[in-house]
């Protein structure tokens, strides 16, 4: 299976409006923002069926301020990676999956041009926020500031958490439990157990994207000193780690059918949904090797599983709670 062409400077440069909107549009990696607008999408159904109304606005902010603070991550992430060198020295990468978007390596954008990229997405979307916290108080303050710090703290020192074993969690938290919660949160005026119960599921989603595009960069971030779970735990360990994941989901969605937030019809795609996720799990294999076609295949079903996951408890929870 042939690998996608990775941006270049011979088709991504010039100065023309279409060639720069193009270029900055493409650098912050699309194909990953569905991980920041599915949480908001789940919180926001899940508010509607908790509360007699639906703020429109408030979930529309709340959708494009949360796709800003994941573009800005995606961003940053590049910064940092190319600041410890994992980018630099991956010569595995599975483009446009994973790797980063080459954007600095291949020399389509400086280092300094996307340093002020990253802040500038963050301060959009902290502007946003700022509007948010007028129409809705306070709170929404320390919700933003939280995932920013998360999204930040992830890639860049001093503390830097991709690289201390624990980049995984900040991302179950920052993009998966936090948005949808925080969704949740602008519909009800509360946090529940309901609300997170109803995050468990997109945030151990959104953890599996992450984790199983890091097994074809184990070699780079290991000499980068880059301490994520497939580093630190091989290929197999990364396999039991991210069917747990699943897991965790399933069994989330069973507490919430249990307790009747939302209907049993949600298990007739959850149920097939586990057995994909499993399935998926067995394609996790060392890049280098005969299963690299199988392991791109499963990144390519991990983002798939995510986005129709997600999907479909937003659709139960809107009609069917």
């Amino acid at each position: 299976m042939s690998q996608p062409a990775e941006p270049a400077l011979a088709t991504l440069g010039g100065s023309a409006a279409g060639q720069v909107l193009r270029r900055y549009v493409m650098a912050v990696r699309p194909p990953f923002l569905t991980a920041a607008i599915m949480p908001v999408l789940v919180g926001s159904a899940w508010g509607h069926a908790a509360s007699e109304g639906f703020d429109v606005v408030a979930a529309l902010i709340a959708l494009v301020a949360t796709a800003l603070v994941q573009a800005g991550a995606n961003v940053i992430n590049d910064v940092g990676d190319e600041i410890g060198g994992s980018d630099r020295a991956n010569t595995e990468r599975m483009y446009p999956y994973t790797g980063g978007s080459r954007f600095i390596q291949n020399g389509v954008m400086s280092l300094s041009q996307m340093q002020r990229y990253g802040v500038g997405l963050v301060a959009a979307a902290m502007l946003l926020g700022a509007v948010l916290a007028w129409l809705k108080g306070p709170t929404v303050v320390g919700l933003g500031l939280a995932g920013i710090v998360l999204a930040v703290a992830y890639s860049l020192p001093p503390l830097k958490l991709a690289s201390r074993g624990v980049g995984e969690l900040t991302i179950a938290a920052g993009f998966g439990v936090l948005p949808v919660m925080g969704a949740a949160w602008l519909q009800t005026g509360r946090f529940d157990l309901d609300a997170l119960l109803v995050a468990l599921p997109t945030g151990m989603w959104v953890t599996a994207i992450l984790l199983i595009n890091e097994v074809p960069d184990m070699r780079a971030d290991a000499l980068a000193g880059k301490r994520t779970w497939p580093v630190r735990f091989g290929v197999a360990g990364t396999r039991v780690i991210y069917a747990t994941l699943h897991v965790i989901a399933l069994l989330a969605t069973l507490a919430m059918v249990f307790r009747g937030q939302l209907h049993w019809g949600v298990l007739l795609l959850s149920v097939p949904h586990f057995v994909l996720g499993l399935a998926a799990a067995r394609g996790i294999a060392p890049a280098t090797g005969p299963g690299r076609d199988g392991l791109r295949a499963s990144i390519e079903k991990t983002l798939g599983l995510h986005a129709l996951g997600s999907a479909w408890i937003a659709a139960w929870a809107w009609f069917g709670a």
